[in-house]
């Protein structure tokens, strides 16, 4: 894909998101039901047009399958949407490679997510238990791992795992904020753009390098 497509594909995506939040924030609900699932294939195609990594695009449409399915009210919805959430953070934690990463960060995620699979656990239906531990620990790993890929991965790491707490609270019937379903889309739109860009950030460095090194050669 032609990077000129890349700006034009941006703000779709932002405009996408706009009418999904105001969809979830006011309604009516086909606003959100329409928009929700382009977010994740413009943005897909935005970073196509950057000429990302293969696996940035695919987390991303991992991503949309998950959106899609988690828009159908059922339980085995619910549990398909989150097995496509998973895919995608196994794609991002193969896209952030072997680097290390700092122990203090490493040392607060664990703490987090021990305390909050305890304090919710009474709180989830019998069935969700194991897979939502699972899903929990996949999703720490990946905003763990995110930081190897700077400042901007790092919060999208972050931000993704406070979406999915937020609808993980709200399934175990925990006091909610206000609008909650907008708090949950914000913070997760607001993530994979973040992780997005983190993930764009070393691969146009690498692309400029590669030039810089095909020009001295020809000079």
């Amino acid at each position: 894909m032609n990077e000129r497509f890349a700006r034009p594909l941006l703000i779709a995506f932002l405009v996408a998101c706009a009418v999904d939040l105001v969809g979830v924030l006011t309604g009516p609900d086909w606003l959100h039901l329409g928009a929700k699932p382009l977010l994740m294939p413009l943005l897909a195609g935005y970073a196509l047009a950057r000429r990302g990594p293969r696996l940035l695009i695919a987390a991303l449409l991992c991503g949309w399958a998950g959106d899609v399915f988690l828009l159908i009210d059922s339980d085995l919805a619910f549990l398909v949407g989150m097995a496509g959430f998973a895919a995608g953070h196994v794609c991002y934690l193969v896209l952030f490679g072997r680097a290390r990463g700092a122990l203090i960060p490493a040392l607060v995620y664990a703490v987090v997510l021990t305390a909050f699979l305890v304090l919710i656990w009474d709180g989830l239906p019998a069935g969700l238990r194991i897979p939502v531990a699972g899903y929990s620990l996949l999703l720490t790993a990946m905003a763990y791992r995110s930081g190897v890929l700077g400042r901007y991965a790092a919060t999208g790491g972050a931000l993704f795992l406070l979406s999915d707490a937020l609808i993980a609270t709200g399934i175990a019937d925990w006091p909610q904020l206000p609008a909650p379903g907008f708090w949950v889309m914000l913070t997760y739109v607001a993530a994979q753009l973040l992780l997005t860009l983190g993930a764009l950030a070393p691969a146009r460095r690498e692309a400029g390098s590669g030039a810089y090194r095909e020009r001295s050669i020809s000079i």
